[in-house]
């Protein structure tokens, strides 16, 4: 045996892996989708419940294939966009509820964050013929139940379309732009109350239930667009800011056989109100309709009678703060209904007869429903997530609806998320954790045994034993009388004899979580660049966060900023207090209410924080909008002082450390005038900072090589200021 062959060759692999486990996350990996995980199409569940459909693009080709769950094999390819002459391809798909007929949108382009515009055309399966929707671009078209028809939105009127006949009916003709909208939400309830379709058919598809938004007396907004040509263009919508008028929104029942629609008028005198949800019930004749205050305190569910157009108030909730607004509404066989509720302090579902009265509350404890799947008439169980094992994780679980039997069907400890099959034979169930990218696996509904694994992205586990990555810790800390969720990531090469500066993420904004047992985030590997360069970067989850009980979330109520900073101000001071970190560089960036705070942080706490980075922040709640504001802090006319206090326009004076202030001119969401209202603040109290606008770029501020400069630039801002242009900036990578 050759000694000296053998050892070269062992020093030759052993520098090769040493090397191979060196490799520095650079910016441009991370945003060129380097770290990008695989994950499953979205799927329809069949519904026999023992297939499923997917979305596939092959040869330039979109198609919908057929799988069976069990097998996960491919059983045939139901549609192909090579075999429809007027079609290229598609991007989306929905099936009538028989599965006749298929629904494809084309040449979809966006309107707001929800809404868009397309190309629709109808496929029947039987005959194999396609047909044309509309000529024009038009939204949210949806089958009756029958699939006989099609109602759709266009220019802010209500249409239906008989696709036996192939005759369109304009159902209604008020419709304006910027003035009134058919069943189409306007731009606040899009954005806050998440949904865009405001018209529902019935069971018997004999009516359509539909909002109408009068918002002619909504102030406008208007944008500039600078794009390519010689001159800008406007943008122009209306948007009501806190305090402002919002759209008069009524509700109307339109009758297909006397083409008529009627207004819905209740017996209660709603006057400042919303209508945040519609609904038909399993009767043809009955729909429900929730109905709000302004400062969504309190929230009615009405059953009305669409032939008498009479109202029955079958449920009424109150609360001291506010009620949010969630699709965990399910009608039952025999009329009654499942709902979900904060109202004993944490979120748990309850059952209600068909009247209104409470038949048995389903879950309790405390710990939080996160989502709720379904319920499954033939073994009467509920299918729902949970916080059961602690708030930062999440867990599917299956309980009888009597409240009883209750089963744990994920074993893995981190976050899984169950996709159920139309019968709830079965679940697809997704799990990850901070350690464990998505892994996708097969499961029985009624046990949550695993039948086989679909997906794991072990390639991307493998790839990243290359990198430097340091394993987040999770841990709690003592803050203000309470125990917050916190990670921290520290340097691979971590000296506790050393000492590093801070880097607080955090997002804070209302029942939101950062500290989650899950798999990365794209900005985590910029985070494990960060702390390769020798930083420590640590996220808190203070007061007014989420999944910890109403009282912990809602403690914020009329005072937005002020507890979620104090708790940031307190945890960067106990964090510096650690031998291993330099207390006299901490810095905290965030972005949209993140970067509210951050903003606040580096103002008010200008003893604790030496820098912040703030991207598209509100930088006064009076710029944001009704709906999302005055739920927490009702108007500013009730209450000047918690605007005001809490606006770091108001607290500019007091900046001592480094700023950068970054916001995309084209943002209809958090515009751009809150931060040239905060840029003219800071110029006249004499404070000098850095900026950054990113011409037409919206709320998400992407696009091309968008994102990649704005991260090139908050590293070397970071490194200038908070490293004190430490050696190994990004620039020198």
């Amino acid at each position: 045996m050759n000694i000296l062959k053998s050892l070269s060759l062992f020093l030759f692999v052993s520098t090769a892996v040493l090397t191979a486990q060196n490799k520095d996350i650079t910016l441009e990996e991370i945003w060129s989708g380097g770290f990008r995980t695989s994950g499953l199409d979205a799927l329809h569940s069949m519904d026999n419940g023992q297939q499923y459909s997917v979305l596939n693009f092959e040869n330039r080709n979109s198609q919908i294939d057929i799988y069976n769950y069990q097998t996960l094999e491919k059983v045939k390819t139901l549609l192909s966009s090579s075999n429809i002459p007027s079609i290229a391809y598609f991007t989306d798909y929905t099936f009538s509820d028989d599965e006749s007929k298929i629904l494809l949108a084309t040449d979809v382009e966006a309107i707001y964050r929800r809404s868009s515009l397309g190309k629709y055309y109808v496929h029947d399966t039987k005959t194999g013929q396609t047909t044309l929707v509309s000529e024009e671009k038009i939204q949210e078209p949806t089958f009756s139940p029958n699939g006989s028809k099609i109602a759709y939105g266009l220019n802010n009127n209500l249409y239906i379309k008989d696709l036996d006949s192939n005759e369109t009916k304009q159902i209604t003709n008020d419709g304006e732009y910027n003035n009134i909208i058919n069943g189409i939400t306007d731009w606040v309830y899009e954005e806050e109350f998440s949904f865009v379709r405001a018209f529902e058919w019935n069971a018997n598809g004999d009516k359509l239930a539909f909002i109408r938004f009068d918002e002619s007396k909504v102030p406008e907004f208007s944008m500039d667009v600078y794009g390519t040509e010689l001159y800008p263009k406007q943008q122009v919508f209306k948007y009501p800011k806190a305090g402002e008028t919002n759209s008069v929104v009524s509700l109307h029942i339109y009758d297909l056989k006397s083409e008529k629609a009627n207004e819905v008028k209740l017996d209660k005198d709603y006057k400042d109100f919303y209508i945040p949800r519609i609904k038909w019930t399993n009767e043809p004749n009955k729909l429900s309709a929730q109905y709000m205050n302004r400062h969504q305190s309190e929230l009615d569910v009405w059953f009305i009678d669409a032939e008498s157009m009479k109202g029955d108030l079958v449920l009424a909730e109150k609360d001291k703060a506010y009620i949010d607004v969630t699709f965990n509404l399910t009608f039952l066989k025999d009329h009654s209904f499942i709902w979900t509720s904060e109202k004993d302090g944490y979120n748990h579902i309850y059952h209600y007869d068909k009247n209104g009265k409470l038949i048995q509350q389903v879950t309790s404890g405390n710990w939080e429903v996160t989502d709720y799947y379904g319920y499954d008439s033939d073994s009467k169980r509920i299918f729902y997530q949970s916080t059961e094992d602690g708030s930062i994780n999440r867990s599917v679980f299956a309980i009888g609806l009597n409240g009883k039997k209750k089963q744990r069907l994920t074993q893995n400890t981190g976050t899984n998320s169950a996709d159920f099959s139309a019968d709830f034979s079965y679940f697809i169930n997704t799990y990850s954790s901070a350690d464990t990218p998505p892994i996708y696996t097969l499961n029985y509904a009624d046990s949550g045994k695993v039948l086989k694994t679909i997906k794991t992205n072990q390639d991307l586990a493998d790839k990243l034993k290359d990198y430097k990555v340091s394993k987040k810790e999770f841990s709690t800390i003592s803050v203000n009388g309470n125990e917050l969720n916190m990670w921290m990531l520290k340097p691979l090469d971590f000296d506790e004899s050393k000492q590093y500066p801070l880097f607080m993420f955090q997002y804070s904004g209302p029942g939101s979580q950062q500290v989650a047992n899950t798999w990365n985030g794209i900005n985590d590997y910029w985070y494990q660049d960060l702390a390769q360069q020798g930083y420590i970067v640590a996220c808190v989850d203070g007061r007014g966060t989420g999944f910890k009980g109403a009282d912990f979330k809602k403690v914020t109520q009329n005072e937005l900023g002020k507890y979620e900073l104090e708790d940031q101000i307190t945890a960067a001071k106990q964090l510096g207090q650690r031998a291993y970190i330099d207390a006299d560089h901490i810095g905290i960036w965030g972005w949209s209410f993140g970067g509210y705070l951050s903003s606040n942080a580096l103002f008010k706490g200008n003893d604790v924080f030496t820098m912040a980075i703030a991207v598209a922040p509100v930088t006064s709640w009076r710029f944001y909008d009704t709906i999302y504001t005055e739920r927490y802090m009702t108007t500013p006319q009730e209450n000047p002082s918690g605007y005001d206090e809490n606006s770091p326009i108001n607290h500019v004076d007091k900046l001592k450390g480094d700023f950068l202030l970054v916001h995309g001119t084209g943002d209809d969401n958090v515009h751009v005038q809150n931060t040239m209202r905060m840029v003219e603040a800071l110029i006249q109290a004499d404070k000098q900072f850095e900026w950054a606008l990113y011409p037409d770029k919206n709320h998400g501020i992407y696009g091309g090589n968008t994102r990649l400069h704005l991260y090139k630039k908050m590293t070397d801002f970071i490194n200038r200021t908070l490293g004190d242009g430490r050696p190994e900036t990004y620039l020198s990578k």
